[in-house]
């Protein structure tokens, strides 16, 4: 009776971490690195807010991805810093500086899980004097 419990408990375990997202923090920040909107646009949600320097609002997945793919050529990237993950399970807030051949912007991302990933829901860039 106790194997039977126990292989129920592991097989139970096992299916919990299949449903783990399939990317991580650590692949968002990469695609910001490389100033890559298109691969940015994997992770982001339906709905997206965005804070630019010159201007702000709520977007869909499609003009987000635009938006971001304009602000990344425009100042030119050339690297991401990650200063803070917090997380308190289906939510996550990333602290860290965009650096760009235009100054280093205050970047701020929101991600929040839905179903079974963990997607962007919002991005801020604030310019670093």
């Amino acid at each position: 009776m106790k194997s039977v419990l126990g292989m129920l408990m592991l097989t139970f375990g096992l299916v919990l971490v299949s449903f783990r997202p399939s990317y991580t923090n650590d692949d968002i920040a990469y695609a910001i690195r490389l100033g890559n909107a298109g691969e940015l646009g994997r992770y982001l949600d339906s709905r997206v807010d965005i804070a630019l320097p010159q201007k702000s609002d709520t977007y869909s997945k499609i003009q987000a991805e635009m938006i971001i793919r304009d602000f990344f050529s425009t100042n030119g990237v050339r690297n991401f810093l990650v200063k803070k993950w917090v997380s308190n399970g289906t939510s996550e807030y990333c602290i860290g500086v965009l650096q760009t051949r235009n100054g280093d912007y205050r970047t701020t991302l929101f991600t929040k899980l839905k179903g079974d990933k963990q997607l962007l829901q919002e991005l801020r860039f604030q310019f670093d004097q």
